[in-house]
């Protein structure tokens, strides 16, 4: 029969992993300063994401690649201006892909910060 100190020993462990499992971190972009129509700086508020690619409103696929640079940016640069509001994917590097909908809109301003609806 175990002991009551191993039985508690098991539930600390169990509750730890249950609150350590459950951490997450709301998602946001913020769109870097010169950021025009057709040229995007974004930067995420988590480190954990990759591959970040960008739907324009209407569109039927995500066509757009950004770019990855230093200090965790992601950039694009294109032509003609992107029709906003922007979708992005991106791959979470525990596993996955995400999507967050409409998340740059038409009237963005460089510097501002917009929320997603997704936690990491």
């Amino acid at each position: 029969m175990a002991s009551r100190s191993s039985i508690l020993l098991v539930m600390v462990a169990l509750a730890t992993l249950f609150v350590v499992g459950s951490c997450t971190t709301p998602l946001t972009f913020q769109v870097g300063k010169g950021s025009k129509p057709g040229h995007l700086v974004l930067t995420p508020n988590v480190a954990t994401i990759s591959d970040v690619e960008i739907k324009e409103h209407g569109g039927d696929d995500f066509s757009f690649t950004l770019k990855e640079g230093p200090t965790s940016t992601w950039t694009l640069d294109t032509k003609t201006p992107l029709k906003y509001p922007l979708c992005i994917r991106f791959a979470v590097k525990s596993g996955g892909y995400r999507i967050a909908d409409d998340v740059i809109p038409a009237n963005f301003k460089a510097g501002t910060t917009y929320k997603t609806t997704l936690s990491i």
